[in-house]
Order: C-alpha cells, then structure tokens, then sequence
C-alpha cells in the first residue's frame, strides 16, 4: 500500500523543513490535527483531590501549561505561596516560564536535562528531605513518581489540568493511510469522536512510550514505535519507512 496522506495528531510545527523535505521527495501529504486541548482544573476539581499546597515545601514542574494552572488555582484559592518554596523543573526551558509567575532570580530554582532521572541527581542528598508536591496532567506518565518512589523520597502527585477532546467529527479517516499518535488522550479523543472506529489500512505511528499500551489496549496495531537511535523525531521515523517501503 502506498503512503499519500499522513494525519498527524499535533499543531503544525513552526518549522516545517523536515515536513515538507518529505512532502518534495516522496509526494506525500500531511494533515496536522490536534486530537485535544489541555485545560486547567477548575478549583473544584482540584479540591476533590484534598491536597494542601502549603503542606509542601518544593513543587515539582514538567510543563508549562501546568505552572499556569498550578499558579491559577494558588490565585483562585488565595494561597500565598512562601519564597522559601523550591522549585524543580524537567527541563531549563520550563524553569525559565516560572518568571510569568515569580521573581525568578529570588527563587529557588533547579531543573534538569529533559529525563526523570535527572531530577533524582538535582534532589540528590542536599534535598532529599524536602516535601514534593508533583504536579501533573490526567494523561501523565508516571516515571517521575515511580523514580520519587523508588528513592524513597516524601511526594504526592497532584493533577492539574486535564485533557479535553476535540470534535473530529468532520474527520474523515477513509482519506488517511498513516496516524500518528503521541498521547493516551489521542486515542481516547479518537474513541470519543469514532467509537466504532477500525483501523484497517491505516498505519499507526507511535510516539513515546505512554501511549503505545493505550494504543494495544484499544486493539491496533503499532506500525512505527519512535523515538529511537535512528529516528529520534517523528519526522526521521516517517521518512526511514518511506525509504524502506516505498
């Protein structure tokens, strides 16, 4: 079967080179749709969870949508958050968000390079004491908290926000022969909108690995699993197969 249209579950990235690099040597065609939007918890939502911010004495980030949310609810709640409070942050771009909401440079801030376990070597034994609060999506992975687990550190995980399905009703999936899929919530959204979908011919492409069991569960079958050694991006993945099967 050939690959003409591809339906990616995703914003159009800003810089389409590797897309489009595509598109000129293979002739195929990309749809970017996002399969659903992220949303803050409302302050009753949150409440449900019966967590107390201030019983906490370090938050831990790992998306910007989330400090927006975290820092929301403290405002909705009146929480007045001390400068004692530290922060721990995946990545330096997410820590560099945190100056929307705080002084930054009065802050306790320390982040990582992009993995979970580079989080557990800034806590370290320096901070091993402290309370963490994780702050999370509904659709998060748990490789933080398992690692908080494992090294026996003081944590709670606490949703706040959550991921809304889009209507993709106007979708029309007879026009596609390849998807990618990067989160549990594009399936749920897929499911949502198509209960009675079936795969067919269509090639799924997974992306990272919380979503490849909510993929299996809901019975299809993984074509492509990225990231990996030779295909770090989507983008690489896609054009490899293209090459191979073509």
């Amino acid at each position: 079967m050939t690959i003409k249209n591809i339906l990616i579950s995703q914003q159009p990235p800003k810089a389409n080179a590797p897309y489009s690099d595509i598109t000129a040597k293979y002739g195929v065609k990309f749809d970017f749709v996002p399969f659903f939007s992220i949303e803050p918890l409302s302050s009753r939502e949150f409440r449900a969870q019966r967590v107390s911010i201030l019983d906490y004495t370090a938050i831990v980030f790992s998306a910007r949508s989330t400090i927006d949310a975290f820092f929301h609810l403290c405002n909705e709640l009146r929480v007045k958050i001390p400068e004692t409070m530290k922060y721990f942050c995946t990545t330096e771009a997410v820590a560099m968000y945190l100056q929307k909401h705080i002084v930054y440079r009065k802050r306790k801030i320390f982040y990582g390079d992009g993995s979970p376990a580079s989080l557990i070597t800034l806590i370290g034994t320096k901070h091993k004491e402290e309370k963490f609060l994780v702050a999370t999506s509904d659709s998060a992975n748990n490789d933080i908290t398992r690692l908080f687990e494992e090294n026996g550190l003081d944590y709670k995980s606490a949703i706040f926000v959550k991921s809304v399905s889009k209507d993709l009703k106007s979708l029309s999936f007879q026009d596609y022969d390849m998807m990618v899929l990067y989160n549990p919530s594009d399936v749920k959204s897929l499911y949502e909108n198509f209960p009675d979908f079936r795969q067919g011919d269509i090639r799924i492409v997974s992306y990272g690995k919380s979503v490849v069991k909510a993929i299996s569960d809901a019975g299809l079958k993984i074509e492509i699993s990225a990231p990996t050694a030779t295909a770090p991006s989507v983008a690489k993945a896609i054009e490899l197969y293209l090459e191979k099967n073509g």
